[in-house]
């Protein structure tokens, strides 16, 4: 018996890259797979190509929304699967067996709560970027995991969806609350899941990604979680 996965696209008028992450979405050897796609009311040719694929895809809209994380977070409520992942427009999956490489972690009875794997970055040049086995505050203070190359499961969406009021570092903010103060269980597996190009919003506006990582990092809540953290650490210590 294999789990429910739902994949997640979100597009804006990019037509092109919708065509390339969909037919790697339709290629993949996973079966149990539902095909979300949130389209942000494109006029390039992207809502008529998603009708011409309606019979592949389990759920689609296409209609004006408030930006990324509002879309994302739209796919999120209406997705059947036990795990989600996101691969929004212009980046694939690596390769037919991508989401196939997950299949023995999610049978295990102890399968947690986020699974990730390596991604292609793509550029002028393509390189593979590895991930830790290990996820510290420290580690997401510099980094983050990639959405393109994660299963999340869809209860650790219940008390939290994306932060819409940011416009770039609300998966980062999901992860790194998430696993450093909700304690959600994560595994990394040695594979290559996806290729990310070095296109989109975040790689365009390193400054704004900062800036936006600075405001979370200042929010009173996750400071209180980091002194309670140091405070146990010396309590314990002393013992």
């Amino acid at each position: 018996m294999q789990v429910l996965i739902s994949v997640i696209t979100v597009n804006y008028n990019n037509v092109e890259g919708l065509k390339k992450t969909m037919t790697s979405v339709f290629e993949q050897t996973y079966n149990e797979l539902e095909y979300i796609v949130i389209d942000g009311g494109s006029t390039d040719g992207s809502k008529e190509f998603i009708e011409s694929n309606n019979y592949r895809i389990g759920y689609w809209v296409s209609e004006p929304d408030k930006g990324i994380y509002h879309a994302m977070n739209k796919g999120i409520k209406v997705a059947k699967g036990t795990y989600l992942l996101f691969l929004n427009s212009g980046d694939h999956f690596y390769s037919k067996e991508a989401l196939s490489y997950f299949k023995p972690y999610l049978l295990d009875k102890t399968r947690k709560d986020i699974i990730y794997g390596n991604i292609a970055v793509v550029s002028e040049n393509q390189w593979i970027k590895t991930y830790p086995e290990k996820l510290t505050v420290s580690y997401f203070i510099k980094d983050t995991l990639p959405h393109p190359a994660t299963l999340i499961n869809r209860a650790c969406f219940k008390e939290n969806l994306y932060d819409e009021s940011l416009k770039i570092a609300s998966d980062w903010k999901f992860f790194m609350i998430g696993i450093c103060k909700n304690k959600f269980s994560y595994l990394y597996i040695n594979e290559v899941i996806a290729s990310f190009y070095l296109d989109g919003i975040s790689s365009k506006q390193p400054e704004l990604v900062e800036k936006e990582r600075e405001q979370v990092l200042n929010d009173e809540y996750f400071w209180k979680m980091q002194f309670k953290k140091i405070t146990q650490k010396i309590r314990l210590n002393l013992k």
